[in-house]
């Protein structure tokens, strides 16, 4: 998937962004910050990281999210002294030992690396498998219009901040933290057999949940937690929880 950087100036961009995304804005001293942009509903419209280059804010997602985004950036800006533009800066990651001004992926060690510049693309470091063995979901697959980020592990992925303050949809995010119990996420399962992202599973034939990217014996699945118990069905293949 390719991504693209815009660039966020203006006196009043830092405390722009602080009000509207999951992660507090004061984490960016520390390096690469991952984060959200919610709905007031509190479901997913982008995920994101920032970084600082020079006076600006460098913001980098996935370039089929960029325009939809930059549209709600602008619509929230109102009068804030904020300019959003799009860069032609490129991003490149891996996970060997990094390149002078790399800076590590904030939502897990074994994602390595990401480096902002002129040259873009990969390591030819299989990123799928990556992503699966360590629970990591990607936008547009597991990451969609009806995710709650809190389902998908955004917490473990340093992607939201309950100590921040107010940002868009934190009442429900924050309702799903204190007062709830999850009973529905995404899990690493093993898997025996191929299918579809997107394939309903099922355990006693009854609904629970949905297979999503698969890797090898292993896959990223969406599930009901009170049914994700012995074996379960995804099309033609068969499902397990790991231990």
């Amino acid at each position: 998937m390719t991504r693209t950087i815009l660039e966020i100036t203006g006196n009043d961009a830092e405390p722009f962004l602080q009000g509207l995304i999951t992660n507090d804005m004061a984490r960016l001293n520390q390096g690469l910050l991952y984060a959200a942009l919610l709905t007031p509903q509190g479901k997913y419209l982008a995920d994101f990281f920032l970084l600082r280059h020079d006076d600006a804010i460098w913001l980098d997602v996935e370039t089929s999210l960029a325009a939809p985004l930059l549209q709600r950036l602008n619509m929230y800006k109102l009068r804030a002294d904020v300019a959003i533009t799009e860069t032609d800066c490129k991003v490149r990651r891996g996970v060997g030992v990094p390149p002078e001004n790399a800076l590590p992926d904030p939502r897990h060690t074994a994602l390595g690396w990401r480096l902002y510049g002129d040259a873009g693309g990969d390591d030819g470091s299989d990123l799928e498998a990556l992503r699966v063995a360590h629970c990591i979901p990607q936008t547009g697959i597991e990451l969609t219009p009806d995710t709650f980020i809190l389902e998908t592990g955004f917490e473990r992925l340093n992607g939201v901040d309950f100590r921040k303050g107010c940002f868009v949809g934190q009442e429900i995010v924050a309702r799903m933290k204190h007062k709830t119990t999850l009973r529905k996420g995404l899990v690493t399962v093993g898997i025996k057999g191929q299918a579809p992202v997107g394939t309903p599973i099922t355990a006693k034939g009854k609904p629970a949940g949905t297979l999503y990217t698969q890797s090898g014996n292993r896959a990223i699945a969406y599930l009901r937690f009170d049914r994700a118990k012995g074996e379960m069905t995804a099309g033609n293949a068969r499902v397990t929880l790991l231990p």
